[in-house]
């Protein structure tokens, strides 16, 4: 098996006596470099598409969120609070009151959520450093903050005490007639827009928690969801069985993940499209190495003949060649690899590629998972392209 190994090794660094296989050789040999490359620099900016599109969820979004599997409302008092509070890995919660709302400002409507939170939310989210235009909402009073794009399309005025924004809600147990007002309305100003994502911004409103109760008529201790935040590195598997033991059996504890499980899921089709996608580039690229290792057994027929009578058998001949395909791909592989991770790495650390029309850098991501994938591929697709070429080495 050494001296086979050596065979083609030699063969590998030898040049052939036709110029014209040598061309070939180097052609198979900077295509597999090329689209190894190409391979590795799709993935990871995929993988960087990814995390930026994901960052606006995970803004948003907290690490857990807590919604109850009958009903709308879950009751939360001031015992399972204190509970909660003692709970390994919790950093910080918030009760959340959320209900579909129908804006109207200045003759111009839109339906939103609104999104009540207490003092704690901004433990859980952030949300004071989303805000573009304001300032974020001010305890005990009737302010809201609002999505741009809600702001844009209501042009509503930050401070305009002007001109109210009414937030109604459908009356609960209405009885039927003409003189009854089908909904229950309370006016709120606008104190701050805030900015996420074009989605987000049109879709949410934020009020104070006592502000969000009043309109909604919930009753005291109930609320539509808890947001939690934890620990880095949390033992999420005893988290969720201690906030499951205090909250009682009849609520859904959901991470980030499962909370965008439909963005998550399109993410991962269009990974593997996208990896399907560029692996028939390289399938392709393959067959200049079946082409080259082809011409290689050909020019090579005499020594064959020579070898044979030494001893060496038709089987290691096969095997002599099928290592030097592998050594042929591995080598322009490994070659594309180190080319694009140096690319990539650069892109990370100093942008010079940034997203047309502005002066964002266009986001890529290296990752060892996908070395290992760009790796593993490129051996089972080489050994396979090497052994269908050394067939061709007959009695």
């Amino acid at each position: 098996m050494p001296v086979v190994f050596k065979i083609a090794w030699r063969y590998f660094f030898s040049k052939s006596g036709q110029t014209v296989i040598n061309r070939i050789n180097r052609i198979a040999l900077l295509v597999i470099v090329v689209a190894t490359a190409a391979l590795m620099i799709v993935l990871s900016a995929f993988a960087g598409l990814k995390d930026f599109g994901l960052s606006f969820s995970n803004i948003f979004d907290p690490d857990y969120r807590v919604t109850a599997t009958q009903g709308k409302t879950i009751s939360f008092d001031s015992t399972r609070i204190a509970r909660l509070k003692q709970v390994d890995g919790i950093v910080a919660f918030s009760p959340i009151l959320e209900e579909k709302v129908f804006l109207s400002f200045k003759e111009k409507n839109q339906v939103a959520y609104l999104k009540g939170v207490g003092i704690d939310y901004l433990s859980v989210i952030p949300a004071d450093s989303l805000v573009a235009v304001g300032e974020w909402l001010i305890p005990d009073t009737d302010a809201i903050v609002a999505g741009y794009g809600i702001g844009a399309g209501m042009d509503l005025g930050v401070y305009d005490y002007s001109s109210f924004l009414n937030i109604s809600i459908p009356r609960k147990n209405t009885k039927s007639g003409l003189r009854q007002n089908p909904f229950y309305t309370q006016q709120a100003v606008t104190i701050g827009l805030y900015q996420i994502s074009e989605d987000i911004d049109k879709k949410y409103i934020f009020s104070n928690l006592d502000f969000a109760r009043n309109l909604l008529q919930y009753p005291p201790n109930t609320f539509s969801s808890i947001e939690i935040k934890v620990l880095s590195g949390a033992n999420t598997k005893d988290l969720r069985k201690e906030v499951q033991k205090i909250l009682g059996e009849a609520i859904e504890i959901k991470d980030r993940t499962q909370l965008n499980t439909a963005l998550y899921k399109m993410l991962n089709t269009e990974h593997l499209a996208i990896y399907l996608i560029f692996t028939l580039v390289l399938i392709i690229a393959l067959f200049n190495v079946v082409g080259a290792l082809v011409m290689m057994i050909l020019e090579k027929r005499p020594q064959m003949t020579i070898l044979k009578a030494m001893g060496i058998s038709q089987q290691n001949l096969r095997y002599t060649f099928f290592l030097l395909g592998m050594l042929i791909i591995l080598f322009g592989g490994g070659l594309g690899i180190v080319l694009s991770s140096v690319v990539i790495l650069i892109q990370q650390w100093i942008p010079f590629i940034h997203v047309p029309g502005t002066s964002l850098p266009y986001p890529v991501k290296w990752e060892f998972e996908n070395l290992l994938l760009v790796m593993a591929t490129l051996i089972v697709l080489g050994s396979i392209a090497s052994a269908w070429a050394s067939r061709g080495i007959k009695r």
